[in-house]
């Protein structure tokens, strides 16, 4: 097949006039490609735009260190057309599967050909947009499995530590009891107790009291467990009086055990305490059993978003909230602004590199909705990305680290509420601020609605 032949069974080159077909085949440079080679690399510049004339290629886009399938393409088909009209890095790539045999056109001799004839121009214009909707799907898709992702990651950090303290606990409460068992007290020492709970006591006060204890059972691990159950020698010696010295030793240690024991059902009891607000924070954050519309409080969501980010904050990242004790309680579709925060939240501390100040603020606005301000002291945004930033697969990250949909996702979820959010940054100094009315939006019926509003029929 000559190049001639090969443009004209490509459909973004039907329309074109012979004329217009032959300039371009002149400029067009044909090329082999053998199975698994690179077509295209994500983050390359984009000095070109491909014609498939033969064989199959794979389009992927690497997102949160996996390669995602978008499309598998073959004959007539062109690849790279946006990032050569844009001139910007490729946003995926592009593998031969089979033996593969495209056209190159070069950047200058497409734009070239859409000043000559508007309509190529339409062509590539119809079929940018059909791949961005397709792409766009898909990744929106990725984006939530990867937030279910961030979502279980930070459960799994969190529920962990107090689990294994459950089960440390456990274990050690079996020995103690069995230890504290095996002692027979006189009858009158197991009704005992300290006279005050333990007081809080530093630590150079604890090993005065700790020795001082140890004179008068003879052992500093007894009398350690005994000064944190809040006795003192006084009370001791009180309670032994008129008992053995054996007696007053199996005395001491029945008491020690007995702390140990009440000690461990204290941590069981935390841990299990814990586990209990992380559960509820989770069931909160995705408003779980609940209506979409709730009648919610900001400063709700966003502890729970810090508290199910809490793995990656404590790494090294301090944070400062601010709320208004008059924040008024707003309509909104709770589980989607939780997802604003953790998009905002999560691009922080990677903004910080794990490491820095996070400010969160929350306050009300003079028509009765509220105002968050979430800030880092990161590197900053550069001016010319602040414009982009809400645009999808726009990101300032390397290429495969993010989908460039997480801002895009936020600023649909915001607009939908009848809301604002925007971002000022300078170097060391980054702030989103998103503003949200009292009450959402009232979507207009169908019999309001001019045919311009109405969504296009697929």
């Amino acid at each position: 097949m000559t190049t001639l032949d090969a443009l004209r069974t490509a459909p973004l080159f039907a329309q074109l006039p012979e004329a217009d077909l032959r300039r371009l085949a002149e400029m067009a440079e044909p090329l082999s490609l053998a199975p698994g080679e690179l077509l295209l690399r994500e983050g390359d510049p984009g000095d070109a735009m491909y014609v498939v004339v033969s064989g199959e290629l794979d389009v992927t886009k690497r997102s949160g260190g996996n390669e995602i399938q978008l499309a598998r393409v073959g004959a007539g088909t062109i690849q790279g057309e946006m990032s050569a009209i844009e001139g910007r890095p490729r946003s995926a790539s592009v593998r031969a599967i089979t033996q593969v045999e495209v056209l190159r056109i070069p950047r200058d001799a497409l734009l070239a050909v859409f000043a000559i004839t508007p309509e190529a121009a339409f062509s590539v214009l119809q079929v940018v947009l059909n791949r961005l909707r397709s792409t766009e799907s898909l990744l929106r898709e990725r984006e939530k499995l990867a937030g279910l992702g961030t979502l279980a990651a930070g459960l799994a950090h969190e529920l962990n530590n107090p689990a294994a303290a459950i089960r440390r606990s456990v274990s050690s409460l079996e020995e103690a009891i069995v230890a504290r068992d095996e002692l027979r007290p006189p009858a009158a020492i197991t009704e005992l107790e300290p006279a005050e709970p333990a007081p809080a006591l530093g630590p150079l006060d604890r090993s005065d009291r700790i020795e001082e204890l140890e004179g008068v059972v003879g052992d500093s691990a007894l009398a350690a467990s005994l000064v944190d159950a809040g006795w003192t020698p006084g009370q001791l010696e009180s309670a032994f009086d008129g008992l053995s010295a054996d007696d007053a030793a199996g005395a001491a240690a029945w008491l020690a055990q007995t702390n140990t024991v009440r000690a461990l059902l204290g941590e069981v009891k935390t841990a299990a305490d814990r586990i209990s607000e992380i559960v509820g924070a989770v069931k909160s954050y995705a408003y779980l059993d609940q209506a979409p519309v709730q009648r919610i409080d900001v400063r709700t969501g966003l502890d729970n978003t810090l508290l199910i980010l809490q793995h990656k904050l404590r790494a090294g990242v301090d944070v400062m909230r601010d709320y208004a004790k008059d924040l008024p309680e707003i309509d909104a579709y709770g589980s989607e602004l939780n997802q604003v925060w953790t998009n905002v939240i999560d691009n922080a501390v990677d903004a910080m590199d794990g490491r820095g100040a996070l400010e969160v603020r929350a306050e009300p606005t003079a028509d009765g909705g509220v105002k968050v301000t979430i800030c880092d002291n990161g590197p900053g945004i550069p001016p010319e990305a602040q414009a982009r930033i809400f645009e999808p697969f726009f990101t300032t990250k390397a290429p495969g680290v993010g989908t460039g949909l997480g801002l895009h996702i936020s600023h649909t979820v915001v607009t939908r509420h009848g809301g604002d959010i925007s971002v000022d940054s300078t170097p060391g100094r980054t702030c989103f601020v998103v503003t949200l009315p009292a009450h959402l939006p009232i979507q207009p019926s169908r019999q309001d609605q001019t045919p311009a509003d109405r969504p296009a029929a697929h």
